[in-house]
């Protein structure tokens, strides 16, 4: 997985993708809820280039299970990008984030649920839902 600088808005940007597909596919309703809170511009990052870097990542996520769709994200994988995030502010924000578009659909898939837990551990947050 291509590596970003810790704590740039494209490593932050990423980590809120790999939110978007824990539950196995990302949504126009999570787009939408993201688009609403101005998630990249809070990020740092311009619309495009957040879509550009969540392309990214789909596109090595499919690379890494060989051109299949595994659903998932494994979890040394998701610890490297984890790794990337290690401003306490940055952090809250990507929580805060992640939790939006998590209920965006009215539902937590247990993915999600896995994120989130794996989040907090890994930031030493409290999960809010």
């Amino acid at each position: 997985m291509k590596a970003y600088p810790v704590n740039s808005p494209e490593a932050a940007a990423r980590v809120l993708a790999m939110a978007l597909v824990a539950d196995g596919q990302y949504s126009t309703t999570e787009i939408r809820a993201l688009d609403r809170a101005q998630a990249p511009d809070r990020l740092g990052i311009s619309p495009q280039a957040f879509k550009t870097v969540l392309d990214g990542f789909c596109m090595e996520l499919l690379a890494e299970g060989g051109g299949q769709w595994t659903g998932s994200v494994d979890p040394a994988t998701r610890q490297q990008l984890m790794d990337e995030i290690t401003d306490p502010h940055l952090q809250d924000l990507i929580l805060q984030q992640c939790e939006l578009l998590m209920l965006a659909d009215g539902h937590i898939a247990d993915g999600e649920v896995e994120l989130l837990d794996a989040l907090a551990a890994s930031w030493r947050r409290p999960v809010r839902l």
